[in-house]
């Protein structure tokens, strides 16, 4: 019998009245995350895209357009939604990117450190400068970064960068956990395989023949559906 995602009957949801801004909101997961919270919790969401935006016809959703390349524009992206929402009780970053396609022992530098600038740099400026907020507001919170199963076995020879700096999101995640606890912001990370989001044929041009071949690689014969875990970060954002 084939394996099928299966829509559940009921919706994740969060604590009302919570302001949660997602970072990376116009690709395949964020969007379904957005969607989730949509349809579940009474909350505000701010919706990030670097290029492009969801077409959410929400007036509980902000759509905030920004390219991430520095410390500065994360602080501005977090700043533009206090604008609106007033606190920040949540921060969900699903932002990342392989941009150079070539084998790694052929990677120039500028190349190598753009990699880790958005799968690395980008999250821990996002993660800090809202832990800070959240410090300050003294209202708890919660961050949830997003990791991958190929830093496990050190990556592709495409994505070895990319695996290398969800890696280190990892290490991340425990340091900030550990720093957060005494002021009641809860730090977790995902650390998400194979998914039907759009990403591989996005950064790694994948054909469907490709995909098909990268599907049966898995034990139940398909790849995650998005909503599969846009439901665990809901729940990761819930009380």
């Amino acid at each position: 019998m084939k394996n099928q995602y299966k829509k559940p009957d009921w919706v994740p949801r969060v604590e009302k009245a919570k302001n949660i801004l997602v970072v990376g909101a116009s690709g395949g997961l964020g969007s379904s995350l957005v969607n989730l919270l949509i349809q579940g919790s009474e909350c505000v969401i701010g919706a990030h895209g670097s290029s492009k935006n969801g077409n959410w016809q929400n007036e509980r959703v902000m759509l905030i357009q920004k390219t991430l390349s520095k410390e500065k524009d994360c602080l501005s992206l977090i700043d533009d939604f206090l604008a609106k929402a007033k606190q920040i009780d949540a921060l969900v970053v699903l932002a990342g990117a392989i941009n150079y396609s070539g084998h790694w022992l052929d990677i120039p530098e500028e190349s190598w450190k753009k990699e880790i600038e958005i799968n690395m740099n980008i999250p821990f400026y996002l993660a800090r400068y809202a832990m800070k907020i959240m410090i300050k507001q003294k209202s708890g919170g919660k961050i949830v970064l997003s990791g991958t199963e190929s830093s496990l076995h050190g990556g592709s020879e495409i994505s070895f960068p990319y695996a290398i700096a969800k890696r280190g999101t990892e290490c991340m995640v425990q340091g900030l956990a550990r720093e957060g606890a005494k002021n009641n912001i809860l730090v977790n990370g995902v650390r998400l395989g194979y998914f039907k989001s759009g990403f591989h044929q996005r950064w790694h041009k994948k054909t469907e023949k490709e995909m098909e071949d990268r599907k049966n690689l898995v034990p139940l014969k398909r790849g995650g559906d998005p909503e599969e875990a846009a439901a665990i970060i809901t729940y990761l954002l819930s009380e």
